[in-house]
């Protein structure tokens, strides 16, 4: 069996640990720890079963009108894909030529360069400051360039002027990638409508806000050439009957998602204080988790004895991000207990 080169030493994308057993408070992967709309459940409900004999609509096309309605565009200027890495990995099969190259910041999602190796294009990282600020080198080029924005795993916004200036400037095609956005106080949405933009998607997901992580729904809007080209290239069929009929749902309770919203960043804000009183470093976060040092540095430590006591969060070693743990917001009763650990100080 022949197996691609650049496979043969790919490094896999590595998800958050998914513990097996029970009583874990998971706080390791972003996941809302509230319910989706009860529009989800009733949807599922009613979903008739004998449908599933037949194909889905390979354009999803009321979903795709629906979504365009929200944002005041075209349905043409809309691709819905199996999740936001799917519409990532059709980005880089449908923008990068075969001596291209992917570019994204360090650190961030770590599936950016796992997509280069996968396709076998050069990486362009650019290392952000160490107050989590960035400025692109001078005469920087790549053939996309990911961006996410808020950033992750540091939770901060990039400043708007800066993004726009980037986007309107760069030789490229510019996604980025806002899985966050329903958490922080602005969006960079307009910069995929402005008029004579050619170069610039936003895409988001219904994975975070949405509580629909296990569906694995994400959308992109830009320009109507680049989401003809991922049309295009996607699977057949890649959204599934369900994922559609469900995805219709969460999106006709917009209110049901902004009110779960506001309950984590009420809770966000909380912990960060809590965390800042006890003299960790917290970063400004505009997402669903909190990017911490702890007082001594040690977040290696912390993280091992916050797993002993079955409570998972996430830790990147490195040395830019080695000092930090990615904490998700959970619920009130959840960030009671984490903070009762005697090594949160």
């Amino acid at each position: 069996m022949y197996i691609r080169k650049n496979v043969q030493a790919l490094k896999a994308y590595t998800p958050g640990e998914q513990p097996k057993i029970s009583g874990v408070i998971k706080l390791n992967t972003n996941e809302n720890p509230y319910p989706p709309s009860p529009k989800v459940a009733a949807a599922l409900q009613a979903f008739d079963c004998a449908r599933l004999r037949l194909y889905p609509d390979p354009a999803f096309s009321a979903l795709r009108q629906r979504i365009a309605d929200m944002h005041g565009c075209s349905a043409a200027q809309i691709f819905i894909g199996n999740g936001s890495d799917e519409i990532l990995s059709l980005c880089t099969r449908a923008f990068v030529e075969n001596d291209g190259s992917v570019g994204y910041f360090v650190p961030s999602y770590s599936l950016y360069p796992v997509l280069a190796d996968i396709c076998g294009a050069e990486k362009r990282p650019v290392r952000i400051n160490n107050d989590f600020t960035w400025r692109m080198p001078d005469d920087y080029a790549a053939s996309v360039f990911f961006m996410t924005n808020p950033n992750a795993p540091t939770s901060m916004m990039f400043d708007h002027a800066a993004v726009a200036s980037f986007c309107e400037n760069f030789n490229g095609v510019a996604l980025i990638d806002e899985a966050y956005v329903d958490f922080a106080d602005s969006d960079c949405m307009a910069l995929a409508l402005r008029e004579g933009n050619s170069n610039t998607l936003v895409m988001r997901t219904l994975s975070k806000a949405f509580s629909l992580a296990g569906l694995r729904f994400g959308y992109v809007v830009g320009p109507d050439n680049l989401i003809g080209a991922l049309y295009k290239i996607k699977d057949s069929y890649n959204m599934d009957m369900l994922a559609q009929s469900v995805g219709m749902a969460a999106l006709d309770d917009i209110p049901h998602m902004s009110a779960n919203a506001r309950r984590i960043k009420a809770t966000r804000a909380r912990l960060a204080a809590a965390l800042r009183r006890r003299g960790w470093r917290v970063c400004d976060s505009q997402t669903n988790f909190l990017f911490a040092r702890p007082p001594d540095g040690d977040a290696a430590r912390v993280f091992d004895a916050l797993k002993a006591a079955k409570i998972y969060v996430r830790y990147f070693p490195g040395d830019v991000t080695g000092e930090y743990l990615r904490i998700t917001v959970g619920t009130d009763e959840q960030t009671d207990a984490l903070l009762a650990q005697p090594v949160m100080g």
